[in-house]
């Protein structure tokens, strides 16, 4: 079965410097993905003629399809579509009904005048097909040659995912016969990716054709990702489906859970399943577990609130820890976390509280605690268990991997693993 190839072209110096984040090609490929389009390249370029030409020439070369975002304003250094008019052959037109969006935004929904710049985004080369832009005022354009469609889209997200699903997409589906794609995901924690690798060698090597495993390794855990491709979806699931089986048996001591979702989503579910609730006390992630437990709708009935308690007052008057206990073995300390995770429990009246203490960086570590250590603990009505962490990351990294895994401790309390 032969693939179909994609390449996605960004324009922009600001995407070069680091100004902007590229997201529209994270999207546009895993949009592709889901109908069965393999993307191969991924090329981000400025706004400079000579190197969107080259990236034009060299993706086309091995590609089926070159998606283009970027470059359509209304300003100088906006330069995609007089350059694509050359490159195809054509001269630029009015594309009445874009004229006549266009004028409706700025004169009739905004109340403003219709200046020449805005006239000229509903230009477009006369040798395009275009794809109209209900978001915004740029349209989009598909162009081919040489069997190779190449589509042209604006930068702006929201426009951008508007017409990769609206337009993009279904012109794909038409235009070419694409496989079924099928993915199963599973996650593990308790065991690093290389480990995992050696424990589950045999079943790797031993997977059918079509189908093929990637170990996608995050905040000290690890997801496995089954992904098949096939012209039968009906095979393909069977085939799939007895893989994944046969996947999960293997990993079974380190299964968190067997759907495509976040430790914080299992918890979530675990929780309402049992209709119980849980608190947070958090000193050195600042309210990040409370915002990854609030963060999917549902979470209010189970996530009562929490208690940010940077400063050491706040873990005296408000989470009872003793005065004693910070000037002995400190806020960063088994004791500390624990006694903040009974209080946050009682005083919330919840089933379950999760609370963390440690140093983040890139200050503030001495000789007995290096910069990185971070007490988790964990308390229920029946028992209080903590661990601690060596992290080895900078500040943020840090706040995300300790929330992580303060959660996950959360979930092994709940399942009665500790």
């Amino acid at each position: 079965m032969s693939s179909i190839k994609a390449s996605i072209i960004t324009i922009g110096d600001e995407l070069l410097i680091g100004q902007v984040i590229d997201t529209n090609s994270a999207y546009i490929a895993k949009a592709l993905n889901k109908i069965g389009v393999q993307v191969t390249n991924r090329i981000a370029v400025g706004d400079n003629k000579e190197a969107i030409t080259e990236a034009l020439i060299n993706t086309s070369a091995k590609s089926n399809i070159v998606i283009i975002t970027g470059g359509l304003g209304p300003t100088a250094d906006d330069i995609t579509k007089p350059l694509l008019n050359e490159f195809f052959g054509g001269k630029l037109i009015i594309h009445q009904p874009t004229l006549d969006h266009i004028t409706d935004i700025f004169v009739n929904k905004y109340k403003r005048p219709l200046i020449e710049r805005n006239i000229m985004q509903a230009e477009v080369p006369d040798v395009c097909e275009v794809l109209f832009n209900e978001n915004g005022t740029a349209p989009g354009m598909l162009f081919t040659k040489e069997n190779v469609l190449f589509f042209s889209i604006p930068g702006v997200p929201h426009e951008m995912k508007g017409l990769v699903d609206t337009h993009i997409l279904p012109i794909i589906q038409k235009r070419f016969k694409t496989p079924f794609i099928e993915h199963r995901t599973l996650l593990t924690a308790g065991i690093g990716e290389s480990f995992l690798a050696e424990e589950i060698k045999e079943f790797e090597a031993n997977l059918p054709s079509g189908i093929k495993l990637a170990y996608l390794p995050n905040f000290g855990m690890v997801r496995l990702r089954l992904t098949g491709a096939d012209i039968d979806s009906n095979t393909l699931n069977i085939n799939i489906n007895e893989q994944f089986a046969q996947l999960k048996n293997k990993v079974a001591a380190y299964l968190v859970t067997d759907l495509d979702e976040t430790m914080e989503m299992v918890v979530g579910r675990l929780l309402k399943e049992k209709n119980q609730t849980v608190a947070t006390a958090e000193s050195c992630t600042g309210g990040f577990i409370g915002h990854l437990l609030s963060k999917h709708a549902g979470s209010s009935q189970f996530y009562t609130g929490g208690v940010i308690s940077y400063d050491n007052r706040i873990k005296t008057e408000f989470l009872d820890v003793p005065t004693e206990i910070l000037q002995t073995v400190g806020a960063v300390s088994k004791e500390a976390v624990e006694q903040m995770a009974i209080a946050v429990r009682e005083k919330m009246n919840t089933d379950y509280a999760v609370s963390v203490s440690g140093i983040m960086g890139p200050s503030g570590q001495t000789d007995e605690k290096p910069l990185g250590m971070v007490w988790m603990g964990v308390a229920s009505k029946e028992k209080v268990y903590s661990k601690v962490l060596y992290l080895r990351f900078d500040r943020s990294r840090n706040i995300e991997v300790t929330a992580t895994q303060a959660i996950n401790l959360l979930r092994l309390l709940i399942i009665n693993k500790i």
